[in-house]
């Protein structure tokens, strides 16, 4: 199988955990901690559920991650995240010592892998993980877009 076939199947295990947050009322955003061709590591945003600014996805798929493998360092493990992570996440993201990220859509706003700024290009930092961006990025922005035209569209309607 392809790397970019891999790419769409991870992808798409982070859709379905966005959807789960998108359902709990929450900004849709998933995310996966895969090795070997594994998941390891899942989580959905959750800062509004569990009162935690931090409960990003990929945070919270990071300590899946660490719990499930025993260990915070999460050497040769891939992230697959359906938005551009941010500052908070890339750090992380590199303190855990993550091989690649892997997200859908940009975030031009807070994005820190390229959008607004890109943290794993900075030298003086001492990891850097690879950066592959745009990964079902259509279908990652609409869910994105169509939740915040929702969420709009109820604040008008009170």
């Amino acid at each position: 199988m392809t790397d970019e076939m891999n790419d769409e199947i991870f992808m798409r295990e982070a859709l379905a955990l966005a959807r789960q947050a998108e359902a709990a009322g929450e900004v849709p955003v998933g995310a996966v901690v895969v090795k070997d061709g594994e998941i390891v590591g899942r989580g959905f945003n959750a800062p509004i559920s569990r009162s935690d600014p931090s409960a990003h996805a990929e945070m919270m798929a990071l300590r899946d991650a660490a719990k499930r493998l025993g260990n915070y360092r999460l050497v040769g493990c891939e992230l697959y995240v359906t938005l551009e992570p941010c500052m908070m996440c890339a750090g992380a993201i590199m303190h855990a010592r993550v091989a690649r990220v892997v997200y859908g859509a940009r975030d031009p706003k807070t994005g820190a892998c390229g959008s607004v700024l890109d943290a794993f290009a900075e030298l003086r930092l001492n990891h850097h993980a690879s950066v592959t961006g745009g990964v079902l990025a259509e279908e990652c922005g609409a869910m994105l877009s169509n939740f915040f035209a929702m969420r709009r569209a109820q604040q008008k309607a009170q």
